[in-house]
């Protein structure tokens, strides 16, 4: 059955008639505008515990602790708030005088548009409750950015993202894809996005973090996310801010000698360039939503594959809803005026230089290469060879169209287009798809396509729709050789 989208109002006055939910909110930076609306709703006694708003820095500090750079709209903020009252809470509360109650902490930290609309706005959600009155508390993190042109507008989202958040949080929290969508009850995307969740807890053991990313992208909440190594959800800015980013984009499926080579390659020429400075740049294996899409629609199966290997390898992935690269280029620029480089391979250049794909653009290919390369930008192409006796392809033989030569030119002769020179001439013609054909069908060779214990990890996890049985049995003489060892 379709769910029924209730008011914020109505939200709120269901959680307040319940009388086993009960718990305090802290809300910092753009007042009091989520526990407003309990207070409005009706029977709020029953709800709320506490409500506070330490807004002077020093009593705030005086509360949670003083915060690195002077930062206070941060996620370790926001963890800090709520933790300090969930804590308070407990302490507080006799659990023989409240063997039903569970409880929760609310807590925001948010910075709305500025007087002069330079800063538009964005902010941290928590939130740490209870699904039963023995259990372990839950933690749910949201991070916001905030579109709207007037701060009392702002102010008004975050309070009905908020109900939206608790309201959620009790009664979405055993589908977590149920509980994203709710959060843009009577909301839209050009008012709020969210481009960052975090749940955990004992109702979230079996939950992968990193398919909340890719539904946030699907669902069009946000048109990028970003995971570390170790599969935590981060916020984008908190990772590239002021950096110099370095990324490469491709399928990873699988990742193979030839992604590893692109990489090393362009890390070692980025790093000689002047404006880069190596501890401070952020390197990030891209893959877009339309190279997620598997016979037309998202495996995310699949997709935890890819993002195993990447992470398995200490990649920082970044999923993005940019199939051009100029509106990547445009989204980094957000973040950071440091150079930035791109690595892509022959093939993905001439894609760069066609211009159908800049058809909905009114200046077309020209506008879009004035926001690629106005930016401090430096490509970085990594040669091509099909067959053996083939040439291998850079930008001095690949084919451009005549018409669009200069431009070309233009960019080669002021180095913005640069060939990588270091490669490994063994490893240009292995071809992911070509890998992952092999994998399917349990043939055997693609292990050499693969980087060292990349192979170990398919065929021990059966990553790739890898089939075990199926390879033994086309590869008899490898079975014989194991069994002999």
């Amino acid at each position: 059955m379709e769910r029924v989208i209730l008011t914020a109002k109505q939200k709120a006055l269901r959680v307040n008639l319940d009388p086993a939910i009960y718990g305090t909110f802290a809300e910092i930076g753009a007042g009091q505008e989520v526990v407003r609306h309990f207070f409005r709703a009706g029977g709020a006694s029953g709800t709320i515990a506490k409500t506070m708003s330490a807004y002077d820095k020093d009593v705030s500090d005086a509360i949670y602790g003083h915060e690195d750079k002077n930062r206070y709209v941060c996620e370790t903020r926001l963890r800090k708030m709520i933790n300090h009252e969930y804590a308070l809470i407990e302490e507080r509360l006799d659990r023989e005088k409240h063997p039903g109650k569970k409880f929760f902490s609310f807590a925001n930290t948010v910075a709305t548009i500025d007087f002069k609309k330079r800063f538009k706005g964005h902010g941290w959600l928590g939130i740490k409750f209870q699904t039963s009155p023995e259990k372990s508390p839950n933690e749910v993190i949201l991070h916001v950015q905030l579109h709207e042109n007037e701060a009392a507008q702002q102010q008004e989202t975050i309070g009905v993202v908020g109900v939206n958040m608790l309201y959620g949080c009790y009664f979405y929290y055993q589908n977590p894809r149920e509980f994203l969508k709710s959060l843009y009850d009577n909301l839209q995307r050009d008012q709020i996005e969210v481009d960052m969740v975090s749940m955990n807890g004992p109702d979230f053991e079996t939950l992968d973090n990193r398919l909340l990313s890719l539904q946030l992208v699907k669902n069009g909440m946000t048109d990028a996310v970003i995971f570390s190594p170790d599969g935590k959800n981060l916020q984008p800015a908190d990772l590239l801010y002021k950096k110099n980013i370095l990324a490469i984009r491709g399928s990873f499926r699988p990742v193979t000698k030839v992604n590893i080579d692109m990489i090393i390659n362009g890390y070692n020429a980025f790093v000689k360039e002047q404006r880069v400075d190596s501890d401070n740049l952020q390197v990030l294996f891209e893959i877009t939503l339309n190279n997620l899409r598997v016979d037309g629609d998202i495996d995310e199966q699949d997709f935890l594959d890819r993002a195993d290997i990447l992470c398995s390898l200490g990649q920082t992935v970044l999923i993005s809803n940019y199939q051009e690269y100029f509106k990547l280029i445009q989204y980094f620029s957000t973040f950071t005026n440091k150079r930035m480089g791109l690595i892509m391979g022959v093939t993905n250049m001439i894609e760069l230089f066609d211009e159908k794909y800049y058809r909905e653009l009114n200046g077309g290919i020209l506008e879009a290469f004035g926001i690629l390369f106005t930016r401090d930008l430096k490509v970085y192409l990594y040669p091509s060879k099909g067959a053996d006796d083939e040439e291998i392809m850079s930008s001095k033989n690949m084919p451009i169209h005549p018409r669009i030569r200069p431009l070309y030119d233009y960019l080669i002769f002021n180095g913005r287009v640069v060939d990588l020179k270091g490669y490994d001439p063994e490893v240009l013609a292995i071809q992911s798809r070509e890998a992952l054909n092999l994998i399917k069908s349990g043939e055997s060779g693609w292990e050499k396509m693969v980087p060292n214990y990349v192979d170990v990890m398919i065929k021990k996890n059966k990553l790739f729709g890898f089939d075990p049985d199926l390879f033994d049995e086309k590869n008899p003489e490898l079975v014989k050789d194991k069994e002999g060892k």
